[in-house]
């Protein structure tokens, strides 16, 4: 509908085009007047400004200027009114578009708010989303805007540094916040800011320099990750230990088409493994899944956990296998799969 109206004003400024070209030469042949004063007449004569007449009309002249008052006027009307009409429309499209948008993230709960939709914020929402996590974007560059849009991913407009924004992002609400803007600075005082609103946020932040690390962690953050750090380790892994790193980006990005996956699972009171030792659990024979540690409720991490080892409420199993497997398990359990590691 938006662009069937577009067509219309556009086809309406052509025809308003071609009536002072057609009354400008009109006036130029009937009157013979100067292109200036046959551009004057027509333009006032459209206009209905009532200046008169630039000079006296002569009676083809005036038969001239009847023609071009009845079929100029009335376009002219019609284009100011179909021009008003889409900036009217425009304008409550915008505000209904927002009204929407912000109805939706109020009836969020448990979502991630991502602050930056740089490069690091766009690939951390594609993997939430793979993951069917929900997420809120704090973005202010107007063309990231539009591209956060157009993929529909739901944001508020603004800086992530303002309490207002974050507020409007239901970080009250959210289950924690990703802080990936440029600026090491910028993420320190959000952390701090986000940290001071919510006590129990889990709060995940980039650092560009090593030295930033340090008060990343005195502002807030429970992970400080540097994403250049990271990427070294990774090439020189790749150089080290190529079959290491190819089993690790398998199990944990499941590139190699394997199908295999690395998740963890949150032992709920509803779960039937609770308090079995895994030798009893069956889920190597049964469904051919490891356990490769064990994160207790207390945050002790077991590594290669003995077949005698209990399972508790509280803890966090992470498993190796097949997807298809991994997911039979979660609907055998009534488990939950945690986005995150819980805060020791």
């Amino acid at each position: 509908m938006a662009s069937t109206s577009r067509r219309r004003l556009f086809g309406l400024v052509i025809l308003a085009l071609v009536l002072l070209v057609v009354g400008t030469v009109g006036y130029v042949l009937i009157e013979k007047w100067s292109l200036t004063d046959a551009l004057y007449m027509t333009i006032i004569t459209v206009a209905t400004v009532g200046y008169g007449e630039v000079h006296p009309l002569s009676p083809a002249g005036r038969f001239f200027t009847i023609f071009v008052i009845i079929f100029g006027v009335g376009s002219v009307a019609y284009l100011v009114g179909l021009f008003s009409r889409a900036m009217v429309e425009g304008s409550l499209e915008r505000i209904m578009g927002r009204h929407k948008l912000e109805k939706q993230i109020n009836q969020l709960r448990d979502h991630y708010v991502i602050c930056g939709y740089g490069r690091i914020g766009r690939a951390i929402v594609k993997e939430l989303d793979a993951g069917r996590v929900p997420v809120v974007i704090i973005e202010s560059n107007p063309a990231i805007i539009q591209r956060i849009e157009e993929e529909g991913h739901l944001y508020v407009a603004g800086e992530a540094t303002d309490d207002l924004n974050l507020l409007a992002a239901g970080i009250k609400r959210a289950r924690g916040l990703v802080s990936v803007v440029s600026s090491d600075a910028d993420n320190v005082f959000i952390v701090l800011t986000a940290r001071s609103m919510r006590e129990e946020l889990f709060i995940v932040t980039r650092a560009s320099e090593e030295r930033s690390v340090g008060k990343l962690e005195r502002a807030g953050a429970d992970k400080v990750i540097s994403p250049y750090e990271i990427g070294a380790r990774k090439m020189a892994q790749a150089i080290l230990r190529p079959n290491v790193a190819d089993f690790i980006e398998t199990t944990v990005h499941g590139q190699r088409g394997l199908g295999l996956a690395m998740e963890e699972i949150l032992v709920t009171p509803r779960s039937s493994l609770k308090d079995v030792p895994l030798r009893d659990s069956n889920i190597r024979r049964d469904l051919d899944l490891m356990i490769i540690a064990i994160k207790t409720a207390d945050g002790h991490m077991i590594f290669a956990p003995s077949a005698d080892e209990h399972v508790r409420v509280g803890d966090v199993l992470i498993v190796v296998g097949k997807q298809e497997n991994v997911e039979r398990l979660i609907k055998l359990l009534g488990a939950d799969v945690t986005p995150y590691v819980p805060k020791s």
